[in-house]
């Protein structure tokens, strides 16, 4: 009777434990709710002509520029960008129909944040625009239309492969830049910490600007295990991603979210 007894609570342990484990673990992120906002064109028909950008993937007309995106980007407004942490975020967009400028029969279209709009007219806060890439435009609407209303929504970021650190070539043994990039879910990063291999604890980065991010300790030697929080308040912790002779300049593959 005792070892019935016995094995009914751990029974119960084990289903409590699981049910704990089942509930604190952060569902995938979701789409967000429909909200408006404006839409413009840079660059030229090709793309080229939106060069760098305030969040550090590159030009994206070309092979060199990080992230992926392609032309599906967007410079957004100072209220969306909010210092660079939107960066890599992920918006559905759709032309709101009863205007004039609207391309007929158009679907929704998917641009992540890559850049700042900048101040000035319709990128002013709190206005919601998207200064859209010429081809992510025409997708949308008519050449000629230059600006239209639209609805817009935060979507979850598919990528390919995972997480990506590039660690700045202008880097020193005393000072890192690593440049996050190509997450998917929510595709923003709140935070960044890093740890090396010599038994310390993981230490917070500081955001230097876009998805650039800075530790002023040396790691020269040690492998690096970097872990990345979204604005969801999922982790994803990439051990060792980077191993004990990594150099400046070098990019490193980690893990990625849902």
């Amino acid at each position: 009777m005792k070892s019935y007894l016995f094995g009914i609570i751990l029974v119960v342990l084990f289903l409590t434990v699981l049910v704990h484990d089942v509930h604190a673990k952060k569902p995938n992120f979701r789409p967000g709710p429909w909200r408006t906002g404006r839409a413009t064109f840079y660059g030229n028909a090709d793309g080229s002509g939106t060069f760098e950008g305030a969040c550090g993937y590159g030009d994206i007309s070309t092979k060199e520029g990080k992230g992926g995106f392609g032309v599906q980007t967007a410079a957004i407004s100072t209220a969306l960008f909010n210092k660079g942490a939107a960066c890599g975020s992920c918006y559905e967009l759709k032309c709101s129909q009863t205007t004039k400028g609207c391309k007929a029969g158009a679907s929704t279209i998917t641009v992540t944040g890559n850049n700042e709009c900048p101040g000035g007219g319709w990128c002013s806060p709190p206005q919601e625009h998207f200064d859209l890439t010429q081809p992510a435009f025409l997708q949308i609407a008519e050449y000629k239309a230059g600006v239209v209303p639209i609805e817009y929504r935060r979507v979850p970021c598919k990528r390919t492969g995972g997480i990506r650190f590039s660690i700045s070539k202008n880097s020193n043994p005393y000072y890192l830049l690593v440049l996050v990039w190509n997450v998917a879910g929510a595709g923003d990063v709140e935070s960044v910490m890093i740890k090396g291999d010599k038994g310390k604890p993981f230490k917070p980065m500081k955001r230097n600007w876009g998805q650039n991010w800075e530790s002023d300790d040396n790691f020269v030697g040690q492998s690096i295990t970097f872990r990345v929080r979204t604005s969801d308040g999922k982790k994803s912790t990439s051990w060792h991603v980077a191993p004990k002779n990594w150099q400046f300049g070098q990019t490193f593959e980690g893990k990625n979210f849902r």
